[in-house]
């Protein structure tokens, strides 16, 4: 039997690509995986040996039935965040922003999708990236 063991001192680190994207009016679109609370980026878990843009543009098609071109987004940068859904687990995220032409869609996991006025984001449960890193960045009419 194969047993994982976990260090506090140590928290597992998860690799995603995430996206910012917004409409003309500065809303960022936010999703809500089944079973949990926080809303988040939309994006996922980078495979073994798959770029970071390309994860992306798997997971929003998987996620949210848009299809997005790799090379059409815009890399912001690599950023470090507590896990929301994963205790003692640390998330590295690759954050691209992009705009979308297609209505998005929950699919596979999202439960529920917003479109968020950054100012109304006080009275939400965010992912940590979000609260720490997307909105006091990005959180604004692009």
């Amino acid at each position: 039997m194969k047993q994982s063991v976990v260090n506090s001192n140590h928290a597992r680190t998860i690799r995603i690509a995430a996206a910012v994207i917004r409409d003309e009016s500065g809303k960022l679109l936010l999703v809500r995986k089944r079973g949990t609370s926080a809303f988040m980026q939309a994006g996922g878990k980078i495979e073994p040996g798959e770029l970071p843009a390309v994860a992306l543009a798997r997971e929003l098609r998987e996620e949210l039935g848009i299809t997005v071109d790799p090379a059409a987004t815009s890399y912001l940068g690599s950023f470090s965040a507590p896990a929301a859904n994963e205790p003692d687990a640390r998330i590295e995220a690759e954050l691209f922003e992009l705009s979308i032409a297609d209505e998005p869609v929950p699919a596979a996991e999202i439960e529920e999708m917003i479109w968020l006025n950054p100012e109304l984001a006080i009275c939400m449960e965010l992912a940590p990236l979000t609260a720490e890193i997307v909105l006091p960045r990005y959180g604004r009419a692009p």
